[in-house]
C-alpha cells in the first residue's frame, strides 16, 4: 500500500533496464547512494501527498502519480500511450482521462508548486524570469495554434506559444507559472474556442498582459522575489516596467537599442561615445563552457520623483546598462534597471545573466520531463500536462544539488546499487523498469 492508503502500483527496480550515466571520459559511472535514493523516494511521496488532496478520488491520485513518475523516467516519448505502457497500464485511457475528463484544477497544483519551490530553492535575492517558448504542432485544432513566430524554432511555424515564469537562485531554478497565448484568430472565433474547451470568459490578452498576471501571482506567492528579468519583448513594455516599480520589485530588463531613455532619444546613444575605461569585464554567470564574460557599461539615470522618491529623497535608482561581446564588439545588448540605492553594477549584471536560467529550464523540462511531448488538443489538457511536467522538473531541480551539498554521492560499480535514481547532466531522473507482463 502507498502512503495515501491506495494499493501501490510502483514496480520493483529492474537493474537490466537501468541506464548508466558516464562522467568524464574513462571515468566509471556515478551512482547515488542507497540512503540518498531512499530519501528522495520519500520526498517524492511527500510531494504527492502535498498535492494529493487536489484530486478527489484515490484512482485519480494514483493516475497522477503514475503520470509524474513516467515524466521522471527515461521514456523515449512522454505521451499518454508510452507513459501508460511505462506504468503497466493496458491502455492509455486512464492517463488520457486524467488530462481531459477528470475534475481537478491545474491552477491549484501551480500554487502548490510555487510553495514547494519556495521551500526547496527559495532565497532572499531570488530572481523571477519571464519568457515564452513555442510548441510546434500539426493541424488547426489544438488550442491557440496558428502560424506564428516561435523563438524556439527561430522562424514562423504552426505552433502554440506558452508564456512562462521561472524562479532562480544559487540553489537552483525551476518553472513556476505558465499561460497559453491565444491569438485573436482564436478569441474572435468563439465556436472554435468552444470546440477546444476554451472558457467563454477567456478573452484576448497579449503576451505582456499574461506576463503581468504571472508576476502579480508570483509576488503574492511564498516565493521570495527580489528581482525580475526578461528579454526585450517584455522589457520594452512600459506597463510591464511600471507594474514592477509599483510592486517594489527590482528589475533588470533587456530593451531594444531604439528604446527611449532619459537624456537621449535612443538608449544606444547613451553608450555610443562611452570611453574605453567605462567598459568593465564582468561575468554574468556560468554557462556550459564556463563563465559568461562580457564588457559591461552602466549609466545612472535621473530619478523620476513620482515613482522613485519618498518625499524629496530617492529610495530607488534607475540605470541603463550595455553588454558588449568581447570577441564581436559590434554585438551590444541594452538593459533598463530599477534597483535599491546601494546596488552595485556587479549585482545588476548578475540579475541580467539570470535570464539564461529560464532557457535552461525549457531545455531540461522538454528533454527530461516531456514538457513539449503532449498530444492533447484541448485548452485544459494543455494546462494539466504542462503543470505536471513543471512539477516533475521542479522535483528534479530540488534534488539536483542535494548529493553535492550533503556529500552523499559515491562512485561505485553500477551493478552494486539498487537505487532508482541516476544523474543525467545537471539533474537526476527516476529510473523505473519497463511494463510488467
Amino acid at each position: 500500500f502507498d502512503r495515501a492508503g491506495a494499493v501501490s502500483r510502483r514496480p520493483p527496480l529492474d537493474r537490466a533496464t537501468t541506464p548508466q550515466v558516464m562522467t568524464a571520459a574513462g571515468q566509471p559511472p556515478r551512482v547515488i547512494t542507497e540512503s540518498a535514493a531512499a530519501q528522495w523516494d520519500l520526498e517524492l511521496d511527500d510531494l504527492f501527498l502535498t498535492i494529493g488532496h487536489r484530486f478527489g478520488r484515490v484512482e485519480l491520485r494514483r493516475r497522477m502519480r503514475d503520470y509524474v513518475r513516467g515524466l521522471l523516467a527515461p521514456v523515449a516519448r512522454k505521451n499518454s500511450w508510452q507513459l501508460a505502457e511505462q506504468a503497466g497500464h493496458s491502455t492509455p485511457d486512464g492517463l488520457q482521462h486524467l488530462l481531459a475528463g477528470s475534475k481537478w484544477e491545474p491552477d491549484d497544483i501551480r500554487d502548490d508548486l510555487q510553495e514547494y519551490v519556495a521551500g526547496k530553492l527559495g532565497e532572499a535575492d531570488g530572481v523571477l524570469i519571464i519568457d515564452d517558448t513555442g510548441f510546434i504542432k500539426k493541424g488547426t485544432t489544438s488550442a491557440g495554434v496558428q502560424r506564428q513566430y516561435s523563438g524556439t524554432a527561430g522562424r514562423t511555424e504552426n505552433c502554440q506559444i506558452g508564456v512562462f515564469a521561472a524562479y532562480a537562485t544559487t540553489r537552483g531554478r525551476a518553472l513556476v507559472d505558465r499561460e497559453l497565448y491565444l491569438p485573436k484568430s482564436w478569441t474572435e472565433d468563439r465556436e472554435r474556442c468552444r470546440t477546444a474547451r476554451v472558457p467563454d470568459e477567456r478573452e484576448f490578452a497579449t503576451k505582456g498582459e499574461l506576463a503581468r498576471h504571472m508576476v502579480l501571482r508570483a509576488l503574492a506567492s511564498p516565493l521570495p522575489i527580489a528581482w525580475v528579468t526578461a528579454d526585450s519583448a517584455y522589457g520594452q513594455d512600459n506597463r510591464f516596467r511600471r507594474l514592477l516599480e509599483q510592486s517594489g520589485a527590482g528589475y533588470v530588463l533587456a530593451v531594444p537599442k531604439s528604446q527611449f531613455s532619459v537624456g537621449c532619444s535612443r538608449i544606444e546613444g547613451l553608450f555610443a561615445q562611452a570611453p574605453a575605461v567605462a567598459w568593465e569585464k564582468i561575468s554574468c554567470g556560468d554557462g556550459a563552457k564556463g563563465p559568461r564574460v562580457y564588457h559591461w557599461a552602466a549609466v545612472r539615470l535621473p530619478a523620476v520623483a513620482e515613482f522613485d522618491c519618498q518625499g524629496e529623497v530617492p529610495h530607488r535608482m534607475r540605470w541603463a546598462l550595455a553588454r558588449r561581446s568581447i570577441s564581436k564588439p559590434d554585438e551590444i545588448a541594452y538593459y533598463l534597471a530599477y534597483a535599491p540605492l546601494q546596488v552595485t553594477v556587479q549585482e545588476l549584471v548578475r540579475v541580467a545573466g539570470a535570464r539564461w536560467a529560464i532557457e535552461e529550464c525549457f531545455q531540461a523540462a522538454k528533454n527530461e520531463c516531456g514538457l513539449d511531448q503532449y498530444e492533447v488538443r484541448r485548452y485544459v489538457g494543455w494546462y494539466r500536462h504542462i503543470t505536471l511536467a513543471m512539477l516533475a522538473h521542479a522535483f528534479l531541480a530540488a534534488t539536483a544539488h542535494q548529493p553535492w551539498e550533503k556529500g552523499a554521492e559515491q562512485v561505485r560499480h553500477p551493478g552494486s546499487s539498487g537505487s532508482q535514481w541516476r544523474r543525467f547532466g545537471d539533474s537526476w531522473q527516476l529510473v523505473v523498469p519497463g511494463p510488467r507482463t
